[in-house]
């Protein structure tokens, strides 16, 4: 069975598949749950969101952002040290290097000399 959150929106209460749950944004008090292809306002600190999140593969790559490691298509390393990150969809988001290091959670298993961050 794959894991679901639930949630209240407009007076009723959301199950959605978090395999379908793309990023989840900070904006303000809420956060935004980016599930293909709507976006669901949620009343919820990011960081508290993110301690739920994690072990459902999320990971933090900003401040105000988390991505679900298994929609990430893409990562490109930047001039600036960071990295920016395709989601399927196409929408492209900026990984800071604070939180470069959660690069390495991208994948199980790395081939070849290309790895994000120089992890091994």
């Amino acid at each position: 069975m794959t894991p679901r959150i639930a949630f209240k929106t407009k007076g009723t209460i959301r199950l959605l598949d978090l395999a379908d749950v793309l990023a989840v944004q900070a904006e303000g008090n809420y956060v935004s749950l980016r599930h293909r292809p709507n976006v669901y306002l949620v009343h919820e600190s990011l960081s508290s969101i993110a301690e739920k999140l994690k072990p459902y593969g999320f990971i933090r790559i900003h401040r105000s952002v988390l991505v679900n490691i298994v929609a990430v298509e893409e990562v490109q390393p930047l001039p600036t040290g960071e990295y920016r990150l395709r989601v399927k969809g196409g929408k492209e988001y900026l990984v800071t290097r604070t939180y470069k290091h959660n690069l390495r959670d991208l994948a199980q298993l790395w081939v070849g000399s290309e790895r994000p961050c120089g992890y091994q």
